[in-house]
């Protein structure tokens, strides 16, 4: 009896996960990637969709100023210097970038008062005696300010992938400017590296559709979520989870956060703001997409380590336990004395830890492929 007592002790059942997500929480945070909860890991195996915010995430984040079209009886440089003065009270990457570039062409940025911003469409400003609108199509819109002008200038920027925002002074419009931000060296390869782990990639961007899918199509993404307002990008992950996936959210920004909290894991940029790396389940220290793929890796790698500790202790007492029962007596006059019992569960612990510390020589697969 005390035999099959010391022989059934689940010892190494109750060592089998925790020794191995502790070994694959580190070894993440070797490869730049912290992973705050063991629910985290294991979730990272399951997952079907990645959901990939664009700013920052898959661009740089630094868009810049690269046109100024005038449409009225402005000149460029008046255009510019409107945007830019009622920019200057944004915080927003898109206004730094108009203010900067006009900065940079020498023209001059004045005050602005009456300031207003609308997340995700334009903002308003009083430069002045003029009252200028400064923002997408649909805020123009929404305005009351004519469109019509501005469209096929908004359209061609669009298919280069740049955003445009339409200037509207005293409720015409009197100029289209357009700011681009570079995609990431390592987006490209790192998208293309989850369609091999057999992942689904959505990118999700306030941006205008023709502008996404233009940047969507240079990185391979397989679905465009665009002209989504910050308020509804958690709304668009819970669209997902409810057609059946398992989502997880790469973002940087504070818009991005009701995403990451909503998702089933939420993937925060180092690189981004303090409020995204509260919301998401693991940070990406090194603001890489790379990254990404690694902490799917290792969560896959991790479970599998689980399995086979746990298929292992499972063997052991399925084994052992007849043994110790006194099965083999009846046929060859065998007892397991109580000893040889106890150091033979003492084995079965070092069997799981050792499996687990095996995980130290895993190395991800784009690391591999680099020797």
């Amino acid at each position: 009896a005390v035999t099959v007592l010391v022989i059934a002790c689940p010892c190494a059942l109750g060592l089998a996960t925790p020794t191995s997500l502790m070994v694959g929480i580190g070894k993440g945070a070797e490869a730049g990637i912290l992973i705050k909860t063991g629910d985290a890991l294991e979730t990272a195996q399951r997952l079907t969709t990645i959901v990939l915010d664009k700013t920052g995430t898959i661009t740089r984040g630094e868009p810049s100023l690269t046109d100024v079209i005038a449409l009225g009886a402005l000149g460029e440089d008046e255009v510019l210097a409107l945007a830019a003065s009622a920019e200057r009270g944004s915080e927003h990457p898109l206004g730094e970038a108009i203010v900067d570039g006009a900065r940079r062409r020498g023209v001059p940025v004045g005050d602005a008062a009456d300031f207003e911003a609308t997340p995700g469409l334009g903002i308003a400003a009083t430069i002045g005696t003029r009252r200028v609108v400064l923002g997408n199509l649909k805020f123009m819109r929404d305005q009351s300010i004519g469109t019509e002008s501005a469209e096929k200038v908004t359209e061609r920027l669009a298919d280069e992938g740049k955003t445009a925002m339409v200037v509207g002074v005293d409720g015409d419009v009197v100029g289209v400017i357009g700011v681009a931000d570079t995609v990431k060296d390592d987006s490209k390869s790192a998208i293309a590296r989850m369609h091999d782990l057999g992942l689904e990639v959505v990118m999700l961007t306030g941006d205008n559709l023709r502008t996404a899918t233009a940047i969507a199509h240079s990185v391979g993404v397989d679905r465009v979520l665009a002209e989504v307002l910050p308020d509804d990008k958690a709304n668009q992950i819970k669209l997902l989870q409810g057609e059946g996936k398992v989502v997880a959210m790469v973002g940087d920004g504070i818009n991005d956060a009701p995403a990451l909290a909503q998702a089933d894991v939420g993937l925060a940029m180092g690189t981004g703001t303090d409020v995204a790396m509260e919301s998401g389940d693991i940070t990406l220290v090194k603001g890489s997409l790379t990254g990404v793929v690694t902490a799917i890796e290792l969560s896959r790698a991790t479970m599998r380590n689980i399995r086979q500790n746990l298929v292992g202790a499972f063997g052991y007492n399925t084994l052992g336990i007849p043994i110790a029962a006194g099965l083999l007596y009846p046929f060859f006059g065998w007892l397991l004395s109580p000893l040889l019992a106890g150091a033979a569960m003492a084995f079965s612990s070092v069997t799981v830890v050792t499996n687990a510390n095996r995980l130290r020589r895993w190395r991800p697969q784009l690391a591999k492929e680099a020797l």
